[in-house]
């Protein structure tokens, strides 16, 4: 007997009028901005399938580019997200690409440079009821849900990266849910997503970022319940 909870019946606290085509849009995009490190300048979103069918009906676009600007899903400012995005001085497009039967009907690239100079890409999945999942960042394949605290480390493949950070972990007290680690080509770049319960004690960046082999820490935390 399958089991159907409250939230699969009532849907998450949003601003509509989809479940899928604004609140996981604006999840999506919420966990997009999380990964800055400065302030948004300039995103592009390319919305494929459904979502490039839709988006301006369903409020996609309004909800995209309210989770770029930090907008939870519920916030009442998400209809006027095209003005407050002119007054920060974003600018912003939407393209929709071509149909793509080998992806998520509700996918959305989103090419996020920042006030710094850094740039990324983010590829994200809607898939019903306000849920979502990261599937990819910058050229790599990954796959994660914002539903815990999420640690995204990119480093080189190299023996001994993983037991470091999963000793900087431990060390912290750190319960890991999840960690998976994602590569295209051995000894390149790599990335090792780790889901936990909890927060992270505030020097566990600086312990794992001391690996010569580790470029970057991003911490998200777990997204709000919606």
């Amino acid at each position: 007997m399958t089991f159907i909870s409250a939230f699969n019946v009532l849907g998450p606290e949003m601003i509509g009028p989809s479940s899928s085509h604004t609140a996981g849009a604006c999840s999506i995009a919420l966990l997009a901005q999380q990964m800055a490190d400065s302030p948004v300048k300039d995103v592009e979103f390319v919305l494929y399938n459904s979502f490039a069918q839709t988006y301006k009906g369903h409020g996609t676009d309004l909800a995209l580019l309210g989770g770029v600007m930090g907008f939870s899903t519920d916030d009442k400012r998400i209809p006027k997200a095209f003005s407050i995005a002119e007054e920060r001085g974003i600018s912003y497009r939407f393209i929709e690409a071509a149909q793509d039967p080998d992806i998520h009907p509700n996918t959305v690239d989103i090419h996020i440079t920042c006030q710094s100079g850094h740039s990324y890409s983010v590829r994200g999945e809607s898939l019903g009821g306000g849920k979502m999942r990261i599937s990819r960042i910058n050229h790599i394949d990954v796959d994660f849900s914002g539903e815990y605290s999420t640690l995204i480390i990119i480093h080189y493949d190299r023996p001994g990266v993983l037991a470091h950070i999963t000793g900087c972990l431990s060390e912290k007290n750190v319960n890991i849910a999840f960690m998976k680690l994602f590569r295209e080509t051995k000894g390149d770049i790599a990335y090792s997503i780790i889901e936990f319960d909890g927060t992270l004690p505030d020097d566990a960046e600086d312990q794992i970022s001391l690996n010569p082999y580790v470029q970057d820490v991003i911490f998200i935390p777990i997204q709000r319940r919606i």
